[in-house]
């Protein structure tokens, strides 16, 4: 398993991946709609995506993160935002290996961390983030505003 940075060579199958992430949260199939957001934002350096590579050049997972600032560290934040494997690839380390990749991203760019946010029913991922390190924040509360097409 190699785990490294998507390219825009790795549209169609990432596209087809992070459709497959869509779905499993409950969103309409969409594989052209994904293959075109997950270009755009690795042509317009919107996000970094790192790809778990199967030795058969099978994309079997990925994680994307956003960058974001903190004004009070005066510093870059990463938003890792995604985080998904095939079902047929969880348990092996990919999901751990991918957030290392993540965590390396952060050294390299002289960030302060990365955040993320889980639902609290996500068992599974809220076991994942505090077995790689992450601290849960119980001290604050996350609104969130959403636009209504009228």
């Amino acid at each position: 398993m190699t785990i490294r940075k998507a390219t825009v060579n790795d549209v169609k199958l990432l596209g087809d991946l992070f459709d497959s992430y869509r779905v499993f949260y409950k969103k309409e199939p969409d594989p052209a709609g994904a293959q075109q957001f997950v270009s755009e934002r690795i042509t317009q350096n919107e996000s970094v995506i790192y790809v778990a590579e199967h030795d058969d050049h099978l994309l079997v997972g990925f994680v994307q993160l956003y960058p974001l600032f903190s004004s009070t560290r005066m510093k870059r934040l990463w938003l890792l935002n995604d985080l998904y494997v095939q079902p047929e690839y969880r348990g092996l380390g990919v999901s751990v290996a991918l957030i290392d990749a993540a965590k390396e991203l952060c050294r390299t760019t002289e960030s302060c961390g990365m955040m993320l946010e889980t639902a609290k029913g996500n068992i599974i991922g809220n076991k994942l983030y505090q077995k790689t390190g992450f601290a849960l924040d119980a001290d604050h509360n996350y609104f969130e505003w959403e636009v209504k097409s009228v």
